[in-house]
């Protein structure tokens, strides 16, 4: 069977390199290596050591992963011609090689052998150069493939195939999403040679170095400064055990469930305002406040042993992949209708039979006006609603016509239960014509405040006590600021 001997050509100069791996590159007619951007190979050329080099691949494809497969299938085409041939790599052959990940797979195909022959680790020199010891934590990863939300801050990183001023930036914008732009990194060049380049620059300008090459690496110190970990959600979650442990805040430390209940609807109520308002560092400020009220609860659980934020977050992560098959499966949808048939199925699969009502599934405790809607929608489901408008405006009428029945009888009573009625054809209304009833009393009682905030202004400047005025006094105020609304 077709053999590839793999050689790693090491982190720097010939001086480095094991003499058995120099004895076998010296004796073979031909080797083939990923790329000629090594010292070692200047060296060996010099002593008519025969390199043939894949580095115009890189200029054929825009992506790694498909300058790699390509090098792997020409490596296996040669040895399916000469049976034996000699590949090399910088460094160590298993230390950030796509290739020779490849060809090992290839050889799990049965379809050629592969020999690891050696070669020294640029990690070693790393650790020497920057005198770091890994065992505190270190991080390697690979810098054509860096996943912002994969980074142990906490740890040293080292960001390896920092191949030129395109990767560096694309490591450079990833990093600056979790790390202050001035942070301080270090950019490391054929370390362990006599050619070491060690320079530190501040994380704004990784990318305009003129050092990088194919034997960079860039170096993360490991976060310092706790300021710099507030983005992080481990911290929010250990700051939250400490208000919550021995030493941590009484008021945090007294709370329930039950006792957090009133604080979660308000801070929901203030999310919405901040939406309306269209004010985005409100919007900030108010849905941290939500997370706090989420992270609370998680706590209290793991405090009394019944479940973490991990659970919480496994859950939901579940079901959004389980109720989104049209992403994360084989189904196909054409529209977002298509989708919420979907969700709904599914969570009647889920529960396993049907409920007793489609109405029990909606949550206790909702304002009226958007209980009263979501009831509505789930018996429309079923065809229990309206065509159109009119028998709903002939509806209103006909509660209308009772309600001031129940008035002019003076029975508080009915009074109540007609104008419950009322207010549920208007939701119906509201539904019909796509208004979303909380949001429009909402509004409207923002514009409420803003007008009666106008009158007590105008009034106190002209040194008048509001509670002197007559109605039609207050009135004319309350048309001067209509006026105001509309400027």
């Amino acid at each position: 069977m077709k053999k590839i001997n793999i050689i790693g050509l090491g982190a720097g100069d010939l001086e480095q390199m094991p003499l058995g791996i120099y004895r076998h590159l010296k004796k073979e007619p031909l080797v083939y290596t990923r790329t000629n951007d090594h010292p070692a190979i200047t060296e060996l050329e010099k002593e008519g050591v025969r390199f043939q080099s894949f580095d115009h691949i890189y200029e054929q494809h825009d992506e790694f992963h498909s300058v790699y497969a390509t090098i792997t299938e020409k490596l296996m085409q040669q040895a399916e011609e000469n049976e034996v041939i000699t590949y090399t790599v910088p460094g160590h052959p298993l230390v950030a090689e796509k290739t020779v990940q490849l060809l090992l797979e290839e050889q799990r195909n049965g379809k050629v052998t592969v020999e690891i022959l050696g070669g020294q680790s640029f990690l070693d020199a790393m650790y020497t150069s920057l005198q770091i010891d890994p065992i505190e934590g270190c991080q390697i990863v690979d810098g054509t493939a860096l996943r912002r939300d994969e980074l142990e801050l906490n740890h040293h990183i080292i960001i390896v195939q920092v191949y030129d001023a395109l990767i560096a930036s694309d490591v450079k914008l990833t990093l600056m999403e979790r790390l202050p732009d001035d942070y301080e990194v270090t950019i490391a060049t054929a370390v362990g040679s006599s050619e070491e380049q060690l320079i530190k620059v501040p994380l704004y300008e990784l990318d305009r170095a003129t050092t990088l090459n194919n034997l960079t690496a860039v170096y993360i110190p490991p976060v310092q400064k706790e300021q710099d970990l507030y983005g992080e959600f481990s911290k929010l979650r250990e700051v939250i055990a400490t208000l919550r442990g021995p030493n941590g805040c009484p008021w945090d430390q007294k709370q329930t469930h039950k006792s957090l209940k009133k604080y979660f609807v308000e801070e929901v109520y203030e999310v919405l305002e901040a939406i309306d308002e269209e004010d985005d560092e409100h919007l900030v400020e108010e849905l941290g406040d939500v997370l706090l009220q989420i992270m609370l609860h998680s706590q209290i659980g793991e405090d009394n042993g019944y479940f973490s934020v991990r659970d919480v977050i496994s859950n939901v992560t579940e079901k959004m992949i389980r109720r989104h098959p049209h992403v994360f499966g084989e189904v196909t949808v054409e529209n977002a209708d298509e989708v919420v048939s979907n969700w709904d199925e599914i969570k009647k699969q889920e529960k396993g039979k049907e409920a007793e009502s489609i109405l029990l599934s909606i949550p206790k405790g909702l304002p009226a006006l958007m209980e009263a809607e979501k009831l509505q929608k789930k018996a429309a489901k079923v065809g229990f609603d309206w065509d159109d408008a009119a028998p709903m405006w002939m509806k209103l009428q006909e509660e209308l016509g009772e309600f001031m029945i129940e008035i002019k009888a003076n029975d508080p009573e009915k009074m109540h239960k007609e104008l419950g009625d009322i207010l549920f054809v208007v939701v119906n209304l509201a539904r019909f014509y796509k208004i979303n009833a909380e949001d429009a009393l909402q509004s409207t009682n923002r514009k409420f405040k803003k007008r009666f905030g106008y009158i007590e202004t105008a009034l106190q400047a002209e040194g008048k006590n509001i509670l002197e005025m007559t109605l039609e006094e207050l009135d004319q105020k309350w048309e001067e600021a209509k006026q105001f609304d509309s400027k």
